[in-house]
């Protein structure tokens, strides 16, 4: 990639992350999960991303109520599974996207916009965010890391 395509790319997602937090400091806790008229995951089944290593629909019908989210799934077996160790198929930062968390933002998520390391599921905003995550996964997990507990509390302050 050119390194003016690049400074370009890197200065459209800080100002979409900008955009979308509306702030650099905030006032109040997030909801714990990110979650749509569609559910969390904006309805998509959340054990399907770590067992199948893709985005699948989930049914209406097989739904349950996590963390003050409706979670839906694709077959029983996912939904069970999920209800015996949700923590294991949740994705990262309540399901915003994991590039925003690292920058201190909690940025919505598109489905298709993620990654399974590790056996866990990380959330981006878009592909186009999800590409410049990928360029240093670890460093931007760890930053990230840092930042979830604050940026849930709503105590997280830019540093």
């Amino acid at each position: 990639m050119s390194f003016i395509r690049r400074s370009v790319l890197i200065k459209l997602t800080a100002a979409i992350l900008f955009t979308l937090a509306g702030s650099s400091a905030f006032a109040e806790a997030i909801a714990p999960i990110f979650s749509t008229k569609a559910g969390a995951i904006r309805g998509y089944d959340p054990v399907a991303y770590i067992t199948q290593n893709k985005p699948v629909k989930g049914k209406a019908n097989l739904s349950y109520t996590w963390q003050g989210a409706t979670w839906h799934f694709s077959t029983q077996a996912n939904l069970d599974a999920f209800k015996e160790e949700p923590e294991k198929y949740a994705p990262q930062y309540g399901g915003y996207c994991a590039f925003g968390v690292a920058q201190g933002y909690t940025p919505e998520t598109d489905p298709y916009a993620y990654k399974v390391i590790d056996g866990k599921l990380y959330l981006n905003l878009s592909k186009l965010v999800l590409k410049r995550w990928e360029e240093d996964i670890p460093g931007y997990i760890k930053t990230a890391d840092q930042h979830w507990p604050e940026l849930k509390a709503g105590t997280y302050v830019e540093k």
